[in-house]
């Protein structure tokens, strides 16, 4: 499979990717990628700060869409700062979890947003 290379700081403009729409937009990225038989390089080379909202919206839903297997075998990051790779896993690791689970997590979730 051929790669593509993703800059992260290109596709959101600048070095601080904390919003959720900036995450969409690699989302896409990585999405069109995929659909078009790639594997996708996602290159954080400049970036300085990274927010879990981010994360979720450009990585983390790609957990609902394809499994865990094709999403390992096919995005790799390169160039992430230690602390923004330990958020990372962080966001992976709960995207599984919601993704995989049968109903109950969110249901967790309902009732703490209630009380």
């Amino acid at each position: 499979m051929e790669q593509i290379r993703i800059s992260v700081y290109n596709s959101v403009g600048n070095s601080f990717c904390t919003e959720a729409d900036d995450g969409k937009i690699v989302y896409e990225s990585i999405k069109n990628a995929i659909v078009n038989k790639k594997s996708v390089i996602l290159d954080f080379q400049n970036v300085e700060m990274i927010t879990s909202a981010f994360l979720n919206t450009s990585v983390g839903q790609l957990y609902g869409e394809y499994a865990e297997d094709f999403i390992k075998n096919n995005l790799s990051v390169e160039n992430i700062l230690s602390e923004d790779a330990v958020l990372l896993k962080r966001v992976v690791e709960t995207a599984k979890l919601y993704y995989n689970d049968d109903g109950s997590l969110q249901e967790s979730i309902n009732e703490i947003l209630e009380d």
